[in-house]
């Protein structure tokens, strides 16, 4: 069960709350607020010392776990991350499950953050981890209030601080991640595969790997087009899809060598612009890993994990392209492919981390295409 605390009343200035037993059940506090571009303000408090400014898209994730998968996920750059669960940390941080070298939100936001969590390979709590990487939080917060503001009036900029913040300052730079030079994985495997960082999950790169393929990561905007290879996989990433002209470009050769190329995420987007379709931005987007999607064509159902703010416009796909799943809670498409050519994607996980495995599948139908 997680720790009660009472919660201190916000005045709009500075309230320190003291440090009672050596940081073991509580910390010294200052009252902060996460303020959003629209005007609107939520109360909160953030650590003693905690740096002000630090701007991002406000999204909201609805799973019950997987916070350090999560909060890794390269997909997530530029956001503060409003986790729907009432309490986060009770786990600590297994440093093992991370899905890149470092934390990549720009902010945290939680209703109660554990101190003490139970795990037999914990190697550190939330709290520490974050503060070890300069990571904001915002805690002791109405998490449920921010996700209803953010369902009806979408996703917006947002910053967490302990002074006022004039909305209109609020800007944010877009940003992509990726590698800075090809890496080489699995020289020996028994198939060549062409792996496109547009900010990948580490579990993507391992679920190629545990099907014995040769896998060469290359950056986003790295020419693969002229090389040997039997397959592409164009990886999830942040930001909207329409920055990454050069992998759409790229992508869009590919297609013309009629090799296999799956997509995932971004990489749905990414393939649905080099076919020819459009992206639109979602209200406040897909974010934890409870999402029902159907196969269309089968009709099978699976739960995914996903987290995106962009779809495909289903009104412009060119012709011999179809609808392959979609999401069953607002309808938009979660994959495609082509009618006669081995080009398909997802707008959802099958490597999950967190989250099902329903469609783990999907990586051995990719496989059996090349």
């Amino acid at each position: 069960m997680g720790l009660v605390r009472n919660k201190p009343t916000i005045t709009g200035s500075k309230t320190v709350h003291k440090d009672r037993s050596g940081r073991g059940d509580f910390f010294k506090t200052f009252s902060a607020k996460l303020y959003l571009s629209d005007g609107t303000a939520f109360d909160g408090v953030v650590p003693a010392g905690q740096a002000n400014g630090v701007v991002g898209e406000v999204v909201f994730n609805t799973g019950m776990t997987g916070y350090v998968e999560s909060l890794t996920d390269p997909s997530y750059t530029n956001q503060i991350l409003v986790f729907t669960f009432p309490l986060i940390g009770n786990y600590d941080v297994q440093l093992a499950d991370i899905e890149s070298e470092k934390i990549q939100v720009s902010g945290v936001v939680m209703s109660e953050l554990a101190l003490h969590g139970s795990h037999t390979d914990s190697q550190t709590s939330l709290l520490n981890w974050l503060e070890s990487q300069n990571i904001p939080l915002l805690t002791d917060v109405d998490t449920r209030a921010i996700t209803k503001h953010l369902r009806t009036r979408g996703t917006m900029l947002g910053s967490i601080s302990t002074e006022p913040i004039n909305p209109k300052s609020l800007k944010l730079e877009s940003k992509i991640i990726s590698i800075d030079e090809p890496i080489i994985y699995n020289e020996k495997g028994t198939k060549k595969v062409i792996l496109v960082d547009c900010g990948a999950k580490d579990n993507i790169l391992q679920s190629l790997l545990a099907l014995d393929l040769h896998v060469k990561r290359v950056p986003y905007d790295y020419d693969y087009t002229t090389e040997s290879y039997d397959g592409v996989l164009l990886s999830n990433g942040p930001g909207d899809p329409t920055d990454y002209a050069p992998t759409i470009a790229i992508a869009k050769k590919a297609l013309a060598k009629n090799k296999p190329v799956f997509g995932i995420c971004l990489g749905n987007q990414i393939l649905g612009l080099a076919a020819g379709a459009e992206t639109f931005k979602l209200p406040f987007g897909h974010r934890g890993h409870n999402q029902p999607c159907m196969d269309i064509s089968s009709k099978h159902c699976i739960i995914t994990s996903q987290n995106h703010g962009y779809a495909i416009d289903e009104k412009t796909l060119p012709k011999g392209w179809q609808v392959w799943f979609r999401n069953l809670n607002d309808q938009s498409i979660e994959g495609i492919r082509h009618h006669s050519k081995p080009f398909f994607s997802v707008q959802f996980h099958p490597e999950a981390c967190p989250g099902p495995t329903d469609s783990s599948y999907l990586f051995e139908e990719f496989y059996q295409c090349l």
